[in-house]
């Protein structure tokens, strides 16, 4: 979904081919190769996004001695999916890395609205983990796990603080309209 959100975001400002939109995610940072988008996945998703009637392509350049380079532009269709794709990317997603796309692309979204998906998610984040801590641990464990247990606890303690305290602050710059 992040690929395609990526793709119609670009195609609200310009037409563009995916050549392009590949070298664009891979300057100045790879980040093309950190999120694993082959030139093959972007295009596949071209293609899925045309299917569905979301884009469409309105030409083909013909270089010398280069390949075609089909240029595609987001149709009325996609510029009323894209927002729905991002709400949808805002409560899907387990963590903010997940969630990157979007918050690039909230120029086509209610800031309003993503900040209430992200304070729902927040508190089901936070009920959940008041849950865990308030199950009772057996009084008989094994001796071999005891030290087990406490790195696991340990490791979902401070992984729930990190995760917290980000989503916290995610929410407070979304709504002081910082990013």
């Amino acid at each position: 979904m992040a690929i395609q959100i990526y793709i119609l975001s670009k195609l609200m400002k310009e037409n563009s081919y995916p050549y392009k939109l590949k070298k664009q995610l891979s300057e100045p940072i790879p980040l093309d190769k950190l999120g694993g988008l082959t030139e093959s996945k972007l295009y596949y998703h071209f293609e899925t996004l045309a299917k569905k009637g979301l884009i469409e392509a309105l030409e083909i350049i013909k270089e010398e001695n280069r390949p075609d380079k089909q240029v595609f532009a987001i149709t009325a269709k996609g510029r009323e999916e894209l927002p729905k794709k991002i709400y949808k990317m805002f409560e899907t997603a387990d963590t903010i890395s997940e969630m990157v796309v979007g918050i690039a692309c909230l120029e086509y979204v209610e800031r309003d609205k993503v900040v209430e998906i992200l304070e729902k998610k927040l508190d089901n984040y936070i009920e959940r983990w008041e849950q865990i801590t308030n199950y009772d641990t057996p009084e008989h464990v094994d001796k071999d796990k005891e030290k087990l247990i406490e790195f696991i606890g340990e490791y979902l303690e401070t992984k729930v603080e990190h995760s917290t305290f980000w989503l916290k602050e995610l929410i407070k710059r979304i709504k002081q309209k910082e990013i």
